[in-house]
């Protein structure tokens, strides 16, 4: 099975601004960038489509024909818990630096760490993949995507974050 993992568009919140879980606003370029992902996704055609269900996926599946994707609450972005829409630079919680540290296992405060996260994406992507579908858009966020190429054997998790898709990306794995 081919999965085309798509990433929303830029969001338009301060630079440096933790927001997981947050349904955040995009940046007012959003029909620019939009046009851009949809031109690269039209010489496609796919079995099932799926996005998570926060606005900056949803607009970005409507905009390029896909207003009726299958919404999967597995897809969000990583409850960043306490730590949602403060600035990173901002966050007085002395945990920050173990996480900063070793985000791999610790998880933020009230939130959900990168193994919890890890298993809820390769959950839905076995899932996936009993379905029998050959070709599959997913409309989601860059840790999504992270952990959908850490799943499918394209990175190690080490590596993951390093090699994080840009804001419009796409990037095809196969399970």
């Amino acid at each position: 099975m081919d999965v085309f993992l798509i990433r929303h568009t830029s969001v338009d919140v301060p630079a440096g601004t933790c927001y997981g879980h947050t349904d955040v606003a995009l940046r007012p370029t959003f029909p620019e960038e939009a046009a851009r992902v949809k031109q690269q996704l039209d010489a496609h055609t796919f079995d099932a489509v799926y996005t998570s269900p926060l606005s900056r996926c949803t607009r970005l599946a409507a905009y390029c024909g896909y207003p009726d994707a299958l919404r999967d609450d597995r897809l969000k972005e990583m409850n960043m818990g306490e730590w949602e829409m403060q600035l990173f630079d901002a966050i007085t919680d002395p945990r920050i630096q173990e996480w900063y540290d070793d985000y791999l296992h610790v998880a933020p405060t009230g939130g959900e760490s990168y193994p919890d996260m890890q298993r809820r994406i390769s959950a839905f992507l076995d899932e996936l993949r009993e379905t029998g579908h050959s070709r599959v858009a997913l409309f989601a966020h860059g840790g999504v995507l992270m952990c959908a190429r850490v799943h499918a054997g394209q990175l190690p998790p080490a590596e993951a974050l390093r090699q994080l898709t840009p804001f419009g990306g796409i990037v095809r794995i196969t399970l």
